[in-house]
Protein backbone atom coordinates (compact mmCIF):
# COMPACT_ATOMS: atom_id res chain seq x y z
CA UNK A 1 0.00 0.00 0.00
CA UNK A 2 1.51 3.15 -1.00
CA UNK A 3 0.28 6.86 1.03
CA UNK A 4 0.20 10.50 -0.32
CA UNK A 5 1.28 11.75 2.36
CA UNK A 6 4.21 9.39 2.98
CA UNK A 7 2.92 7.60 5.77
CA UNK A 8 1.93 3.89 6.17
CA UNK A 9 0.74 1.52 8.40
CA UNK A 10 1.40 1.30 12.21
CA UNK A 11 2.23 -2.34 13.75
CA UNK A 12 -0.99 -2.91 14.38
CA UNK A 13 -2.23 -2.24 10.92
CA UNK A 14 0.50 -4.58 9.52
CA UNK A 15 -0.30 -7.17 11.79
CA UNK A 16 -4.19 -6.79 10.58
CA UNK A 17 -2.90 -7.25 6.86
CA UNK A 18 -0.83 -10.27 7.66
CA UNK A 19 -3.58 -12.31 9.20
CA UNK A 20 -6.01 -11.15 6.07
CA UNK A 21 -2.88 -12.73 4.15
CA UNK A 22 -2.93 -16.03 6.44
CA UNK A 23 -6.59 -16.56 5.82
CA UNK A 24 -6.06 -16.26 2.25
CA UNK A 25 -2.89 -19.23 2.47
CA UNK A 26 -5.78 -21.47 4.38
CA UNK A 27 -8.25 -20.84 1.77
CA UNK A 28 -5.17 -21.72 -0.86
CA UNK A 29 -4.76 -25.04 0.49
CA UNK A 30 -8.74 -25.75 1.01
CA UNK A 31 -8.24 -25.36 -3.21
CA UNK A 32 -10.40 -21.77 -3.04
CA UNK A 33 -9.28 -19.90 -6.11
CA UNK A 34 -8.07 -16.27 -6.15
CA UNK A 35 -11.19 -14.47 -7.49
CA UNK A 36 -13.01 -16.09 -4.91
CA UNK A 37 -10.71 -15.45 -2.18
CA UNK A 38 -10.67 -11.92 -2.81
CA UNK A 39 -14.58 -11.80 -2.96
CA UNK A 40 -14.58 -13.72 0.53
CA UNK A 41 -12.01 -11.18 1.83
CA UNK A 42 -13.02 -8.04 0.35
CA UNK A 43 -9.30 -7.52 -1.40
CA UNK A 44 -8.63 -6.63 -5.08
CA UNK A 45 -7.95 -9.30 -6.86
CA UNK A 46 -4.66 -8.57 -8.20
CA UNK A 47 -3.71 -8.91 -4.23
CA UNK A 48 -5.04 -12.17 -3.87
CA UNK A 49 -3.48 -13.53 -7.55
CA UNK A 50 -0.10 -11.93 -6.25
CA UNK A 51 -0.82 -14.05 -2.80
CA UNK A 52 -1.80 -16.94 -4.37
CA UNK A 53 1.67 -16.44 -6.51
CA UNK A 54 3.95 -15.40 -2.85
CA UNK A 55 2.32 -18.95 -1.29
CA UNK A 56 2.79 -21.20 -4.29
CA UNK A 57 6.31 -20.65 -4.04
CA UNK A 58 6.69 -19.64 -0.39
CA UNK A 59 3.82 -21.22 1.31
CA UNK A 60 2.30 -19.37 4.49
CA UNK A 61 5.46 -18.43 5.61
CA UNK A 62 6.06 -16.25 2.48
CA UNK A 63 2.76 -14.07 3.00
CA UNK A 64 4.28 -13.08 6.54
CA UNK A 65 5.11 -9.09 7.14
CA UNK A 66 8.23 -8.19 6.51
CA UNK A 67 7.74 -4.65 8.73
CA UNK A 68 8.14 -1.27 8.10
CA UNK A 69 8.99 -0.60 4.63
CA UNK A 70 10.88 2.45 5.47
CA UNK A 71 15.28 2.61 4.67
CA UNK A 72 16.86 1.70 7.69
CA UNK A 73 18.92 5.07 8.85
CA UNK A 74 22.81 5.25 7.67
CA UNK A 75 23.76 6.77 10.97
CA UNK A 76 24.41 4.71 14.03
CA UNK A 77 23.88 6.22 17.60
CA UNK A 78 27.18 7.67 18.36
CA UNK A 79 27.37 8.92 14.94
CA UNK A 80 23.92 10.94 15.59
CA UNK A 81 25.39 11.73 19.06
CA UNK A 82 28.35 13.57 17.34
CA UNK A 83 25.81 15.04 15.03
CA UNK A 84 23.47 16.67 17.51
CA UNK A 85 26.65 18.19 19.23
CA UNK A 86 28.02 19.82 15.91
CA UNK A 87 24.05 21.15 15.31
CA UNK A 88 23.92 22.51 18.67
CA UNK A 89 27.90 24.73 18.03
CA UNK A 90 25.41 26.55 15.07
CA UNK A 91 26.10 26.95 11.51
CA UNK A 92 29.14 29.80 11.88
CA UNK A 93 31.18 26.83 13.36
CA UNK A 94 30.95 24.72 9.93
CA UNK A 95 31.51 28.16 7.64
CA UNK A 96 28.20 29.47 7.38
CA UNK A 97 28.70 32.89 8.60
CA UNK A 98 26.09 35.07 6.94
CA UNK A 99 22.78 34.18 8.87
CA UNK A 100 22.42 31.72 12.15
CA UNK A 101 19.82 28.95 10.39
CA UNK A 102 20.35 25.30 9.80
CA UNK A 103 18.46 24.36 6.26
CA UNK A 104 17.96 20.70 5.52
CA UNK A 105 20.26 21.21 2.57
CA UNK A 106 23.24 22.63 5.08
CA UNK A 107 22.48 19.82 7.50
CA UNK A 108 22.70 17.01 4.47
CA UNK A 109 26.02 18.96 3.22
CA UNK A 110 27.05 18.37 6.89
CA UNK A 111 26.21 14.72 7.02
CA UNK A 112 28.14 13.90 4.00
CA UNK A 113 31.45 16.06 5.13
CA UNK A 114 30.94 14.42 8.66
CA UNK A 115 30.19 10.83 7.97
CA UNK A 116 30.01 10.26 3.99
CA UNK A 117 26.74 9.57 3.78
CA UNK A 118 23.91 11.66 1.06
CA UNK A 119 20.79 12.30 2.65
CA UNK A 120 17.98 13.64 0.71
CA UNK A 121 16.51 17.21 2.07
CA UNK A 122 13.00 14.26 3.39
CA UNK A 123 15.40 12.31 5.01
CA UNK A 124 17.29 15.10 6.55
CA UNK A 125 13.82 16.11 7.65
CA UNK A 126 13.12 12.67 9.15
CA UNK A 127 16.18 12.08 11.19
CA UNK A 128 16.08 15.84 12.44
CA UNK A 129 12.35 14.87 13.62
CA UNK A 130 13.72 11.91 15.24
CA UNK A 131 16.68 13.80 17.12
CA UNK A 132 14.52 16.11 18.52
CA UNK A 133 14.58 19.08 16.24
CA UNK A 134 11.86 20.89 14.93
CA UNK A 135 11.31 23.10 12.16
CA UNK A 136 11.22 26.45 12.97
CA UNK A 137 10.89 30.17 10.87
CA UNK A 138 13.29 32.56 13.29
CA UNK A 139 12.01 36.58 13.42
CA UNK A 140 13.96 38.63 11.34
CA UNK A 141 15.46 41.33 12.87
CA UNK A 142 17.77 44.07 11.78
CA UNK A 143 21.16 44.27 13.40
CA UNK A 144 20.81 48.51 14.22
CA UNK A 145 17.50 48.08 15.72
CA UNK A 146 16.52 50.07 18.46
CA UNK A 147 14.08 48.81 20.90
CA UNK A 148 13.35 52.11 22.74
CA UNK A 149 12.27 53.81 19.10
CA UNK A 150 10.28 51.02 18.36
CA UNK A 151 8.50 51.12 21.84
CA UNK A 152 7.99 55.24 22.09
CA UNK A 153 6.40 54.98 18.02
CA UNK A 154 4.08 52.54 19.57
CA UNK A 155 3.07 54.43 22.32
CA UNK A 156 2.89 57.89 20.31
CA UNK A 157 2.59 57.02 16.27
CA UNK A 158 0.26 53.91 16.76
CA UNK A 159 -2.47 54.66 18.83
CA UNK A 160 -3.25 57.86 16.72
CA UNK A 161 -2.73 55.34 13.67
CA UNK A 162 -4.57 51.87 15.21
CA UNK A 163 -8.22 54.34 15.41
CA UNK A 164 -10.52 53.84 12.34
CA UNK A 165 -11.49 57.50 10.91
CA UNK A 166 -15.58 58.08 12.19
CA UNK A 167 -15.67 59.08 8.07
CA UNK A 168 -15.04 55.55 6.61
CA UNK A 169 -18.32 53.92 5.79
CA UNK A 170 -19.16 50.80 5.24
CA UNK A 171 -17.67 49.39 1.98
CA UNK A 172 -19.12 47.56 -1.34
CA UNK A 173 -17.59 44.94 -3.07
CA UNK A 174 -20.38 45.03 -6.06
CA UNK A 175 -19.87 47.53 -8.69
CA UNK A 176 -23.62 47.02 -9.65
CA UNK A 177 -25.06 47.95 -6.74
CA UNK A 178 -22.81 50.03 -4.30
CA UNK A 179 -23.33 49.79 -0.77
CA UNK A 180 -25.85 47.06 -0.97
CA UNK A 181 -26.10 45.07 2.66
CA UNK A 182 -27.58 41.43 1.89
CA UNK A 183 -29.52 40.67 4.61
CA UNK A 184 -30.37 36.28 4.75
CA UNK A 185 -34.02 36.07 4.37
CA UNK A 186 -36.15 33.98 7.64
CA UNK A 187 -38.12 31.39 6.84
CA UNK A 188 -41.15 31.02 9.15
Amino acid sequence: MRYADGGGLTAAGRAKREAVRFEAAEMFERGVRPPEVARRLRVSRKSAYVWHATWREGGSAALASKGPGAFPCQLGDVQAERLQAELEAGPAAHGWAEDQRWTLARVAELIHSLFGYRYTPRGVSYLLHRLGWSPQVPAHRAVERDEQAVARWRTEQWSRVRGRPSSWARGSSSRTKPGRIWVQPRFS
